[in-house]
């Protein structure tokens, strides 16, 4: 009995490495919010916390799609450019504003497309993930340039603005769609088939191969729901900026994926769950508001974005050691 007291009293204390056994963003966003206290009592406002959020739920979306792939052990580089298109079809008057339904379908179709080609270049080519998915994002970006001649598109619909200024409560119609979309692939992680074909293959896709499992078909799968996910992504971005632009932030993939492995998602073990990852999104959401607070230009602020990347990359390496 005593011993049995000793070992639950173990699993339930306070130790060192249960701490570094968590996702790194939640240190990080604990940090970040102290240090929010001190430097403004405004960035704790309720306010001011669902600003933030609502600036978080593109990003927070797209991280969802990367979270997928990676614990597949593959990767997507084409968000960029489902992003670059997506707003050109929505803001370059090319879609007919009599059918409103077709700026959501269009896009969507767009991100299907995108995610089934990845897929299946990957996992029934074998072709580089890295390589093939950097490749379709630069060709989606390349078209957009042809289409608009250089030249930024119109403005974006006015319900399509309203999704993201529109708010039941304090909070967003933006960030409600993103914490569904984070609820709905929880769940799905735990109870579908296909989560826990996703774990296996993540975990040893030999191994996985070898017992039988769809391999090809849960990589296909995990690339389609990040295309999906990716074209959701970008209509809200859109939504949030308003107007059309030919530069639409290609750092979207950089963030996408240092907030996925700062969440505690890692390439290849199949391990890491939503909340870390969301965590992530807010904490870097929490770092350019503080930026801001203290003054830092544009220029200071990529740095420092360059460093949470270098960051997240040296998380990496130390968990998986």
């Amino acid at each position: 009995m005593t011993t049995l007291s000793a070992q639950a009293a173990g699993r339930t204390a306070f130790s060192p490495r249960r701490l570094l056994s968590l996702p790194p963003s939640y240190l990080v966003l604990v940090a970040l919010l102290v240090i929010a206290g001190f430097a403004s009592s405004t960035l704790l406002n309720p306010v001011f916390v669902s600003i933030i959020l609502r600036q978080c739920a593109p990003l927070g979306v797209f991280v969802l799609g990367q979270a997928l792939v990676m614990r597949a052990g593959s990767i997507d580089l084409s968000s960029s450019g489902v992003l670059a298109m997506t707003i050109y079809l929505v803001s370059a008057g090319v879609l007919p504003e009599s059918q409103p339904w077709m700026f959501i379908a269009v896009p969507i179709a767009v991100g299907l497309g995108v995610g089934i080609l990845n897929g299946l270049l990957v996992a029934k080519v074998r072709a580089s993930a890295v390589i093939v998915t950097l490749a379709l994002g630069t060709v989606l970006t390349g078209l957009v340039l042809m289409f608009s001649a250089g030249q930024p598109p119109g403005s974006v619909p006015d319900w399509l603005r309203l999704v993201n200024e529109d708010a039941v409560g304090p909070v967003s119609y933006s960030v409600i769609i993103w914490f569904l979309l984070s609820a709905l692939v929880a769940i799905g992680l735990r109870t579908l088939v296909f989560g826990r074909f996703l774990a296996a293959v993540g975990n040893n896709p030999r191994a996985a191969s070898t017992a039988g499992l769809p391999l090809p078909r849960v990589i296909i799968t995990s690339h389609i729901l990040a295309g999906l996910l990716a074209a959701s992504a970008a209509l809200l971005q859109t939504g949030a900026m308003g107007v059309g632009s030919i530069k639409p932030g290609l750092d979207v993939v950089l963030n996408s994926i240092a907030a996925a492995i700062l969440g505690g998602i890692t390439f290849g073990r199949g391990r890491g769950g939503v909340i870390g990852p969301l965590a992530a999104v807010i904490a870097f959401g929490y770092l350019f508001a503080i930026l801001t607070v203290f003054g830092v230009q544009e220029p200071g602020k990529l740095i420092v974005q360059g460093i949470v990347i270098a960051a997240a990359a040296i998380s990496y390496g130390v968990r998986n050691k």
